[in-house]
């Protein structure tokens, strides 16, 4: 169990990763007004690709990158290629501080579908928490009262992928190698924005190229920084401080894109971070359950260009291990 001074530093440096993820997100709102989201992912992956194929080579296993689960690695290939999408047209079409609440309700619905998908059983706290979380976005939404628009529906169905995807990558994880669940959505991102580049395709001025390239590199930045977060407290601590990452966006939305939010927005934004961040503590107490779909995925919402905290916690594991027997046989 790891000390209060971890717990504290991991949260600290989850703070500042959530924070430089929030970064990376105003730079995909700022680019989606002028661009593509196709052109969008298709230069932030060329930019991102490199980091994340430097730190992959590091993986000395023998094997092959052959899935050994090949249908649930192409549907979950698939679903993030819609989640990036529907992730980068919600920023482009909606307020930060609107478009963030209806992301985050990604760990109540991570726990929603882990009941048909992981036999997870949730008993009357989480499940109230849920109904609690769902009825928060429906405030967020206001349907019938508030627009009604792409862009909503784009972050609902970003959230929705999001959460099925984080239930997948649960059920493969102890059996596929990570280095497959990084690289085959990766790859796919890349192949379809590239197919789809020459039909939206803008110039870009070195200043926009150089824009992407920050967004990419701030995007795996903060996954370094998540992780050490990760290593340092437990998930259910760190797991809490995604919410941060609303501030932020009020404060992008306030200084950069002239935005601000209604009473309505904050009411349900609170709704659904108090959710949360109850579903997330009662994961802690061991009688709850053994799957703890929220913690153990890591259900922080993102976009998807970059591997998820829990692959890469996967991969060190793995990598550490093996350094271990090594230094045993020795």
């Amino acid at each position: 169990m790891p000390t209060r001074p971890s717990n504290l530093n991991g949260a600290l440096l989850a703070l500042l990763a959530f924070g430089i993820y929030a970064t990376s997100d105003a730079i995909v709102k700022f680019m989606g007004a002028s661009y593509s989201p196709f052109q969008n992912i298709f230069f932030s992956g060329l930019f991102g690709f490199p980091l994340v194929a430097i730190m992959l080579m590091t993986d000395r296993s023998e094997g092959n990158l052959i899935p050994r689960k090949p249908v649930i690695t192409l549907l979950r290939s698939a679903l993030v290629v819609v989640n990036v999408l529907c992730g980068f047209y919600a920023f482009a079409k909606l307020p930060m501080s609107e478009a963030y609440p209806i992301f985050f309700a990604s760990p109540i619905l991570i726990t929603l579908f882990a009941i048909p998908m992981l036999g997870e059983k949730v008993g009357l706290h989480r499940g109230l928490a849920i109904l609690m979380g769902l009825a928060g976005v429906i405030v967020v939404l206001r349907p019938g009262q508030a627009h009604f628009g792409l862009g909503h529906l784009a972050a609902i169905g970003a959230a929705v992928i999001f959460a099925i995807n984080s239930v997948l990558v649960r059920i493969t994880g102890q059996s596929e190698r990570s280095v497959v669940i990084m690289l085959y959505p990766m790859i796919a991102n890349t192949v379809v924005s590239g197919i789809a580049l020459p039909f939206v395709y803008q110039p870009l001025p070195i200043e926009h190229l150089g824009l992407l390239a920050a967004m990419s590199t701030l995007g795996f930045i903060g996954g370094v920084i998540s992780i050490a977060a990760y290593r340092r407290a437990e998930a259910a601590i760190v797991a809490p401080m995604q919410y941060s990452q609303i501030i932020w966006a009020t404060i992008f939305g306030i200084t950069i894109f002239h935005e601000h939010s209604d009473l309505w927005t904050l009411v349900g934004t609170a709704i659904i971070i108090a959710s949360g961040i109850y579903i997330v503590m009662r994961e802690r107490t061991p009688e709850v359950s053994a799957t703890k779909p929220v913690t153990e995925t890591r259900g922080e919402f993102d976009l998807g260009l970059q591997p998820r905290s829990s692959a890469w916690l996967k991969f060190f594991d793995s990598r550490n291990a093996r350094a271990r027997e090594r230094t045993d046989h020795s």
